[in-house]
């Protein structure tokens, strides 16, 4: 196959114009389709369906089966597939179904995806993404609200994305299609329907460059993905017990932006960081040792983390109480030190 490159169809949206991240991811894989005939979407039921969430709906219709294709139930045979297809010219964007319907494909991605450019001493890239809804919130059971970011980021040749908001969903995963390199494009599922301003553009910062996305000087809350929003709200909520917190959205897992963390717990001497996976091994973990590492003499606190439990993912009922809330983040900003601050902070009630 040869890649055939066109013009891309972007058409920029009004600045009032809102849209959910799901039709963004949408708007991306039809842009991406138009502009580049090397791009192809496969796997289950993303065809005359259009995905479980939509996501790849009517691109079979606008395309046709041979660029939008469902695929039998057998993600290492999708993911051998999309591999051969990079192999020969192809520009292949998987969905897995779910989070953890990802893992039969496993050893592809980590044995043969993420290798193929060192084994071949740069001869052979892989233009893979793989994308995968993930995260809580949505009232699903086991095996379908997994977080399963920190398999791939432990894995050298892979790409980690995950955006949070809607014009990121469009722009980092245009920029993931674009990449040479394999990108595991991880899709928070309860974000996929709230909607947010949508410019429909590429000019949002590249794969590997984190976004503040609350200036603040006394803590900054480290996250991604689907805890951005609950950080937010902390941030809110902290504001009338005296404390000003930045939150910092990294957006991409690997590369990941250690000069723009380090930059913030410098100038603030303390960090909580928030996800959803669970704790031990988990993302936060390397970058807390990270902060540690690079940042002890400017620490006021110890780095905190505020993660799901280390336990298989609860039923629906109780998944409320598993993910990270307002409440738990500020009880760890409480638990960051304050006696003898300067000025004094009072977090009575937190």
């Amino acid at each position: 196959m040869t890649s055939v490159q066109t013009s891309p169809r972007v058409r920029p949206a009004p600045e009032d114009v809102e849209e959910s991240m799901a039709r963004a991811l949408n708007a991306a894989l039809r842009d991406s389709m138009a502009a580049d005939r090397s791009v192809h979407v496969l796997g289950e039921d993303v065809g005359a369906l259009g995905g479980v969430f939509r996501v790849t709906d009517g691109l079979t219709a606008e395309f046709g089966e041979d660029r939008c294709t469902d695929t039998p139930l057998a993600e290492a045979g999708i993911l051998g597939s999309a591999i051969g297809m990079c192999l020969y010219g192809a520009r292949p964007v998987v969905e897995m179904q779910f989070d953890a319907f990802a893992h039969p494909a496993f050893e592809q991605l980590v044995g043969h995806a993420a290798k193929m450019r060192n084994r071949t001493r740069g001869a052979v890239s892989l233009p893979l993404t793989v994308r995968v809804p993930y995260g809580g919130g949505i009232g699903g059971v086991e095996h379908h609200s997994d977080s399963s970011e920190a398999y791939y980021t432990h894995t050298p040749g892979l790409h980690v994305v995950t955006p949070a908001t809607v014009d990121d969903a469009y722009g980092l995963l245009r920029q993931a299609i674009a990449s040479d390199d394999p990108v595991v494009f991880l899709e928070p599922k309860r974000l996929y329907w709230g909607k947010q301003p949508f410019r429909r553009t590429l000019d949002v910062p590249p794969i590997g460059r984190a976004v503040v996305r609350r200036p603040g000087r006394d803590a900054v809350l480290i996250t991604y993905g689907p805890s951005l929003e609950v950080c937010l709200e902390t941030a809110e909520a902290a504001k009338p017990l005296g404390l000003d917190v930045a939150v910092l959205d990294l957006r991409s897992l690997v590369p990941l932006d250690d000069e723009t963390i380090c930059e913030l717990v410098r100038r603030t001497g303390r960090a909580v960081v928030v996800h959803e996976a669970t704790g031990f091994g988990g993302v936060g973990a390397e970058i807390a040792a990270r902060i540690t590492e690079r940042c002890f003499h400017q620490l006021e606190a110890p780095v905190l983390r505020v993660t799901g439990f280390d336990i298989p993912y609860p039923p629906p009922k109780l998944e409320s109480h598993h993910l990270p809330s307002v409440d738990r983040v500020l009880d760890a900003l409480a638990r960051l030190q304050w006696d003898g601050r300067p000025g004094g902070v009072s977090l009575a009630g937190a």
